[in-house]
């Protein structure tokens, strides 16, 4: 089943709450993981983690290093997942 942007947004959003506490509405495509949410590389393979179980697709670890925005991310699982 394809996912919407929004479905995916929303979810790693609460991922991103989950780990570091930052409030889900302040979560947006535009954001930087690393200058914006200052999501530290330990935090973000977490999220990546359990993104991967939530959404039920595979990020491996030279991908990671790609996605720095938060729209990166979405984006990516996205396509995965179709």
């Amino acid at each position: 089943m394809a996912l919407s942007t929004e479905e995916v947004l929303s979810g790693l959003a609460e991922l991103v709450n989950d780990e570091t506490g930052i409030a889900t509405d302040t979560i947006a495509l535009d954001k930087s993981f690393t200058d914006d949410l200052d999501i530290d590389s330990i935090s973000m393979m977490t999220i990546v983690v359990n993104a991967e179980e939530k959404f039920d697709v595979k990020i491996p670890d030279e991908d990671v290093a790609n996605l720095k925005t938060v729209g990166d991310a979405v984006n990516y699982i996205v396509k995965a997942a179709a």
